[in-house]
Order: structure tokens, then C-alpha cells, then sequence
């Protein structure tokens, strides 16, 4: 999920200003992946063709499409393993991000984002899922503590969807949005589509409410950059030159978010250069006042099984924004810096509960496409 920091736009320029612009152009060029990240992109994307009554290769696919769904970093937190009548999800505990998540909150919520886009898969391809979290990866009973999800298949009749059709087109977009608001039945929807069990959604749209969680965004993002651990758990998941995001197929793609793509050998010691509190400040400050509104998802309790459901609530109204053509990206520095999520609760008027998830909203471009992993590296 996660999602913030990359260096800016001037550092090419300012880096060719040092250095001569000819030696940063031919280094820009030698990056030379765009046309293979393409390709990735559209095979990581595109749904695969099932043959009628292959339980094997639907199964696959479900978990395919379940992969689609975002992560903290991009780090695909996930496994599976495919019974002949469920799917069940495990963290990847390798692939923890202590520095941004200590608590692992994050990576949880991710699982739940990958539950809920199987779910919807499986439903349009006729089978219901029945989600069961808190089992031990060995299939027995664990409360809160086993940390694996299974998602029981039974037939049903299929159903397609918006929030399924959805899948294949959402993404965390990090950019400017239009300003524009959204309509009284867009904002119904989206409230609907991010309400669970135990999980509500606020959606906060008028200008003050964003300017205060705005300043919550800039002192959160402040405390983490003058934190040296965070930026370097942070900076080893970005992906600087598309060759290096299509050999991880993980990962934060410098492009994703309007970067240029250059080799890791130029964008390393450039990020170092231009990663700065002012600059990402102020970003995000363009970013938060070009936005419809802002959601906080909210959970009654703060344990595993509520951050999964927070996940999929927050998947949920991801996929029904897509659905309408409305973007979004996290903001979810209030609730990652520790001391700051009980007084962000307070200035929120959230009462009994934990703030879960940030997220501004908005009409806004399409941006480049992360990638994924191939579905090899997360089956067991």
C-alpha cells in the first residue's frame, strides 16, 4: 500500500545541470527496459484464458487475481495454496516493511485487499467465497494468531461484477487530481463499497477537514524522513529503472508516480539528493488540495482480523472508485507514525476506534501500471 517518497521531477534536470546534460541524457537512455515493462505490464494485467472445466487453472487464475490487488511498497506480502475446494492466503513474513509497519498492520490490510479481489473473481466465475481468517498455516484453528486466511469455493451462479471488472484497471494513482468534486450518488457508493464488519469509512470532503489532515500528512511525513531506518527500508522497494522493476516485478516503479525511469546506478544517489521534507511536503500539500476528499478508515478494534477487514473494505471502495472513473492513493502517514494516530483519532472526531487507512479521492490521470510477481514465486 504505501507509497510516498520518490525523488522529484528536477532531480534529471539538476543532476544534468552538475554533471553535463549529455552524460544524464545517454545515462537516461541506457535504461532501456520501457518497451519490456510494457509488455510486463500488459501480460501481468490482461485476464488469462481458463479452458472450460480446468478446476486447476481457474483456481490459478483466482489467485492471479488476487496478486493484483495493492500492498504496502508494492512488496506483495502474500502466499497461497490451492485445495480443491479453497484458497488460502498466508503473510510472507520475508517481506515485511518493520521500518513503516512494525506492527505489521499494513501488511495485514494488503492480505485483505488480495482476499477481497479473490472473492470477487471467484464470483464471477462461479464460486462463492466463504472467508474464514485466524487459521494456522497448517490448516487447524488459531483465533487471532495463525494469520492465514482461507477462502472456502463452493458453486454458485456467476456474477460479474463493476468491482470485478474493476480489478484489471485499478491502481494507486499518485497525482495531482482535478479539484473537482464528487457527486452525492458517487459519494454514497464509495461509502457503501468501504463499510464492513466492524470497519467503517469517513469520507471528509470540505476544505478544512483537509487542510487538518493535511497537516497531520506533512508532520507525519517529516518525523519519517528525519528517520534514517525508514528511509532506507524505503528506498531499497523503489524501482528506478524499468529493467530493474521488470526483474523484481515488485516493488515502487519511479514512474508510477510521474518520475523518470533511469538506472539505480543515477537514481540512487539523485534520490539522496532531492528527497527532502520540504519538496515531499509540498506535494503532498498539491496532492491533498487537488482532491475531491479524503477517507480514514476506521476499525472497531485494532487486531489482525480487523486489519484484513479493513483491507478489503479499503479494496472494495478502491475498485468501486475505479468503477466510476475516480482515482486514489494513501496518505497514510497520520497512522503510521505511532504518537501522531491518537491525536489524528481526536482531530478526525473518531470515538472507540483506530484509524486504519488514509486515503484521498478525485478524478484525476491514468498513470504507468506496477507489476507483479509471477504466480511461481507466491504459490505453496
Amino acid at each position: 500500500m504505501i507509497t510516498r517518497k520518490q525523488f522529484i521531477h528536477s532531480a534529471t534536470a539538476s543532476a544534468a545541470a552538475a554533471m553535463g546534460a549529455p552524460f544524464i541524457l545517454q545515462a537516461c537512455s541506457s535504461d532501456s527496459g520501457a518497451g519490456g515493462y510494457d509488455a510486463t505490464v500488459s501480460s501481468t494485467w490482461r485476464p488469462a484464458k481458463v479452458p472450460p472445466g480446468d478446476k486447476t487453472a481457474l483456481r490459478q487464475e483466482l489467485v492471479r487475481y488476487a496478486t493484483l490487488a495493492p500492498s504496502s511498497h508494492n512488496t506483495q506480502c502474500w502466499k497461497f495454496r490451492i485445495e480443491d475446494d479453497a484458497i488460502t492466503i498466508l503473510p510472507d513474513l520475508a517481506r515485511r516493511t518493520p521500518a513503516v509497519d512494525p506492527d505489521d498492520h499494513h501488511l495485514y490490510a494488503s492480505l485483505g485487499c488480495a482476499t477481497e479481489n479473490l472473492v470477487q473473481a471467484a464470483l464471477a466465475n462461479g464460486l462463492k467465497g466463504d472467508v474464514r481468517f485466524g487459521l494456522e498455516s497448517g490448516g487447524g484453528r488459531d483465533g487471532d494468531g495463525g494469520g492465514a486466511i482461507r477462502v472456502a469455493l463452493e458453486p454458485t451462479n456467476a456474477a460479474a461484477s463493476p468491482l470485478y471488472l474493476a480489478i484489471s484497471e485499478r491502481q494507486c494513482t499518485r497525482a495531482e487530481y482535478d479539484g473537482k468534486p464528487l457527486s452525492t450518488d458517487e459519494l454514497r457508493l464509495l461509502e457503501q463499497a468501504g463499510t464492513g464488519k466492524g470497519v467503517r469509512v469517513m469520507l471528509l470532503t470540505k476544505k478544512a477537514a483537509l487542510e487538518s489532515v493535511l497537516a497531520y500528512v506533512v508532520e507525519g511525513n517529516t518525523a519519517q524522513m528525519n528517520d534514517p531506518a525508514f528511509v532506507e527500508e524505503l528506498k531499497s522497494w523503489i524501482r528506478f529503472g524499468s529493467g530493474e522493476a521488470v526483474e523484481t516485478g515488485d516493488g515502487l516503479y519511479s514512474a508510477t508516480s510521474g518520475n523518470p525511469s533511469v538506472p539505480r546506478w543515477i537514481g540512487s544517489p539523485l534520490f539522496g539528493m532531492f528527497f527532502k521534507p520540504k519538496s515531499e511536503n509540498d506535494k503532498y500539500a498539491k496532492h491533498v488540495r487537488s482532491s475531491a476528499g479524503v477517507a480514514v478508515f476506521v476499525s472497531e478494534a485494532s487486531d489482525k482480523a480487523h486489519w484484513v477487514e479493513a483491507g478489503r473494505c479499503y479494496e472494495r471502495f478502491a475498485l468501486q472508485a475505479t468503477a466510476l472513473g475516480i482515482r486514489n492513493a494513501m496518505l497514510n502517514q497520520p497512522v503510521e507514525v505511532s504518537r501522531l494516530r491518537p491525536q489524528f483519532a481526536t482531530a478526525m472526531g473518531i470515538g472507540g476506534g483506530r484509524p486504519d487507512l488514509v486515503v484521498r479521492f478525485g478524478h484525476g490521470p491514468v498513470m504507468p501500471k506496477s507489476l507483479r510477481r509471477d504466480l511461481q514465486s507466491v504459490l505453496v
